[in-house]
């Protein structure tokens, strides 16, 4: 048989992928994944008591909104490495964008903090447990995203891995705000940050083992 018309043939029963199915497939397993990272949070930690009086203060916001604008980032780069086409990561330097912004506004708290309370804001109460905990509550939100892998087509199997890691640590730390206590943008430049990125390394040493196809 010519090849061409092999090529037909077997293309004529394809049926059409509906158009950003990638994205909704990207969608379920992050909104299941952080579903059973919230329920996590109540069972485990507990919701802070003050979160309606905490949700009035800027230092809440402060954490979600670096955590959210790093899980941004993440989670478009994991919809691009979910499809076999090359995919440009070059533009990911916008991550340290929010990073700058933060130190921007670590270094003003440290302008209107006595020297001798600088280590106290840095390590604040929980530094020991905090990149521990980021990591744990991601793990519900990784596994929602490799269930949305299975039936997508990765190619560079250890970048997905990462980016799904650092979407699944960025996430899991904008929900920790609901208990997290810590008011510093130190504290959290520093242990949120080793959080999400040591959720990035173990996605990039699974990624070629549990997302293969």
């Amino acid at each position: 048989m010519d090849t061409d018309l092999l090529i037909r043939s077997m293309a004529e029963d394809v049926k059409p992928v509906p158009r950003h199915a990638v994205g909704r497939r990207i969608a379920i397993g992050l909104g299941l994944g952080a579903a059973a990272t919230v329920l996590l949070i109540g069972m485990w930690l507990g919701f802070r008591p003050d979160f309606r009086v905490a949700m009035q203060g800027y230092s809440f916001w402060m954490k979600w909104t670096y955590s959210a604008s790093l899980a941004t980032v993440a989670i478009i780069a994991t919809i691009q490495l979910a499809r076999p086409e090359p995919a440009r990561l070059g533009w990911m330097w916008v991550l340290a964008v929010p990073m700058l912004l933060l130190a921007a506004v670590g270094v003003a708290e440290m302008a209107r903090t006595a020297p001798d309370g600088w280590l106290a804001m840095w390590l604040g109460a929980s530094w020991k447990q905090c990149p521990g905990i980021v990591l744990r509550l991601a793990v519900p939100i990784f596994i929602g995203l490799l269930w949305s892998f299975r039936q997508l087509a990765p190619t560079r199997l250890r970048a997905a891995g990462a980016v799904a890691g650092l979407a699944a640590g960025a996430c899991a730390a904008m929900l920790y705000c609901l208990h997290c206590p810590e008011v510093s943008a130190l504290f959290v430049l520093t242990w949120y940050t080793l959080g999400i990125g040591m959720a990035a390394a173990l996605g990039a040493l699974a990624g070629p083992r549990l997302m293969r196809w």
